[in-house]
């Protein structure tokens, strides 16, 4: 059997890359390096009219390898309750980030959260987007 102590130093190297330690607070007072990406109503995956949004926001985040990134997804109140709502706003964020990932963005430089719609930015349906956010 494997010593615990032996056990410990080998799960982290084992696990692969841990996420980056930073927060998303304030995120949605920036302005530089935001990025809108809308979705149908009800929608939980980006659609065609993501792609645009999708592409520069992982452009950007490329250019900046050290920059941490937020995503924050909104719904709004025609999408549901409050509970179905945030839940909704969840998934979006998390499929932004993993189209980011698929996109040659490291997954551990990004955090997804669900946001209350009075945060998103640009030309689309502020209840129904995500924001990414490329931090300073």
């Amino acid at each position: 059997m494997i010593p615990a102590l032996l056990l410990a130093l080998l799960l982290p190297a084992v696990a692969g890359a841990q996420p980056r330690q930073f927060s998303c607070v304030g995120a949605e007072k920036l302005e530089d390096d935001v990025f809108a990406i809308p979705f149908t109503r009800g929608a939980a995956a980006p659609g065609d009219a993501a792609r645009a949004g999708l592409a520069a926001a992982a452009e950007r985040a490329k250019q900046v390898p050290e920059r941490n990134i937020c995503v924050l997804g909104h719904a709004g109140g025609q999408e549901g309750g409050a509970q179905t709502g945030l839940q909704l706003a969840a998934r979006r964020a998390s499929a932004v980030a993993e189209a980011l990932a698929k996109l040659g963005v490291e997954r551990d430089r990004v955090r997804a959260e669900a946001r209350r719609a009075a945060f998103a930015r640009g030309v689309v349906p502020e209840e129904r987007s995500v924001t990414v956010v490329v931090l300073p």
